[in-house]
């Protein structure tokens, strides 16, 4: 904003020297024939901005929302205009707005829920509001969009709500960790999950805090798992381990066919798993919040996690499952006042697997995170790389045409990047190491991503339908499916205890 100002000064400035000050007759530009020196503005409110924050903005920015201020009319953006051009020019900086900070010029750019602007967009509302933010005809404005509440569901109304346990946050207090307890889902028939959102419930007035995220919100983060009424102790699963590692290895992966639940961080969007992998979740299940992340807001709060849960069909049953497809690292050495830090992670793919969703997760000290597929063949290539903002955490879903499809022994690296300088103005203080931690100053570096694993002759099958879908011929290349276009999906055969 501060570049924008002097040079819009310095324009004046000039202006006044040549025309008073040297004393010169300065003969501006006329209009060319047909023109008028009047001429309607190019880019205006009405026919430009308003789609764009339509689209892209108000739902927050509007009375009663989580956002600052609200943009719904040209009389709430007018003298946010300048502001409004800074940070949607910042491209994928941690203070952009939208929240949505995936890199455009490098990687995957097809994701469900994309709310980014497009370079086409940016420079409008540059231009609009280097041209006086002018509010152009009202009869361009487009119908006012209608918002239900603040507590819309984007998944749509969910077919169950669960919520945690109420937590009683004092007004000021050292952030807190831990298991706040179970709460019985209720339900009476086993349902599969084709889509999840969390949403933190609080008393909070919402206009009264809407200047920070961190007066918003008290959950910064949630872990949460379902469990099954006859889930074994810790003891009998150590028991079992010893006794029979057979039937152990049957527990073990019939746990992790139920799923991985995602974890709830402040500005998390809704999580959609791939149709033929629906999460199970089952009669006489409860959710269990094994750890939880809390912090003061300057006011009395009392506040809770409500989980809204989409299922499939009655009688859907799953051909695929759903995995965590994580790779991080516990070693994690970040010194002080240093910018461009990195930290790197390495996984081997046992399976074929196809990802569905880039999640970086980093502390405060995080600024970036890239995500590389190195191939058997050795090729090397780039899915995404996003930056990154503590107290607006992001999960970017692929789009399913070009989600990646990668095969086993693919090494999974991912880089994240650190910053501990003034620079970063969610750091409190950077002046100290930090490594491995819970705490929002401490260090942790993970792409908490998932996918499902698919057999070999399934694989196959996905690679002939992506390139006959994107019309691919031999030689044709396709970011993220290395067998896509070669006219070869196989891979090398597995034993049938891999394939299981």
């Amino acid at each position: 904003m501060t570049t924008v100002w002097i040079s819009r000064w310095t324009r004046v400035a000039l202006r006044a020297l040549l025309t008073v000050a040297v004393g010169v007759v300065v003969a501006w530009p006329l209009p060319a024939a047909g023109q008028t020196a009047s001429a309607e503005p190019q880019v205006t409110f009405t026919k430009d901005i308003a789609p764009i924050l339509q689209r892209s903005c108000q739902k927050c920015h509007r009375p009663a929302s989580i956002a600052p201020m609200s943009l719904l009319t040209y009389e709430d953006a007018r003298p946010w205009a300048r502001a409004i051009k800074y940070r949607t020019g910042r491209g994928s900086r941690p203070d952009v707005m939208p929240p949505w900070y995936i890199e455009k010029d490098i990687g995957i750019q097809q994701y469900k829920g994309d709310i980014s602007l497009s370079e086409e967009d940016i420079e409008k509302i540059a231009t609009w509001a280097d041209s006086g933010a002018p509010r152009g005809n009202p009869a361009d404005m487009p119908p006012p969009l209608t918002f239900a509440d603040a507590a819309l569901w984007e998944i749509g109304e969910p077919d169950l709500i669960v919520s945690s346990p109420t937590i009683d946050v004092a007004a000021m207090a050292p952030d807190w960790w831990g298991p706040i307890g179970s709460v019985p889902t209720g339900l009476t028939e086993d349902r599969y999950v084709q889509a999840v959102e969390m949403k933190e419930v609080n008393n909070k007035d919402l206009n009264a805090a809407r200047e920070t995220v961190g007066a918003r919100w008290s959950i910064h983060h949630m872990i949460w798992s379902a469990v099954d009424p006859d889930r074994p102790t810790a003891e009998e699963m150590a028991r079992l381990q010893q006794e029979d590692p057979d039937e152990f290895r049957r527990v073990v992966a019939q746990r992790v066919g139920r799923g991985f639940w995602p974890v709830h961080e402040v500005g998390r969007n809704a999580d959609y798993f791939d149709q033929r992998a629906g999460l199970r979740l089952s009669a006489g299940s409860s959710l269990v919040f094994s750890s939880a992340h809390i912090h003061s807001t300057g006011s009395p709060t009392t506040t809770r996690l409500d989980i809204g849960f989409k299922f499939h069909p009655r009688g859907y049953k799953p051909t695929l499952r759903n995995i965590p497809a994580f790779t991080g690292t516990l070693n994690i050495d970040i010194r002080g006042n240093e910018a461009n830090q990195r930290v790197e992670a390495f996984q081997v793919l046992p399976r074929n697997v196809k990802l569905s969703v880039f999640e970086p997760h980093l502390h405060a000290a995080g600024v970036r995170m890239c995500l590389d597929a190195i191939y058997t063949t050795g090729l090397i290539e780039t899915l995404s790389c996003a930056g990154y903002n503590h107290s607006w955490v992001r999960a970017y879903p692929y789009a399913d045409h070009v989600a990646p499809l990668l095969p086993k022994g693919t090494i999974l690296r991912v880089t994240g990047y650190f910053d501990t300088t003034p620079a970063n103005k969610n750091v409190a203080d950077g002046r100290n190491w930090s490594g491995l931690g819970h705490r929002s100053i401490d260090q942790m570096m993970i792409n908490l991503s998932q996918g499902v694993y698919l057999t070999d002759e399934q694989f196959a099958e996905e690679v002939a339908q992506r390139s006959k879908d994107l019309n691919l011929t031999a030689g044709q290349y396709v970011l993220g499916c290395p067998r896509c276009g070669t006219g070869d999906g196989e891979v090398e055969t597995s034993s049938s205890q891999d394939q299981q």
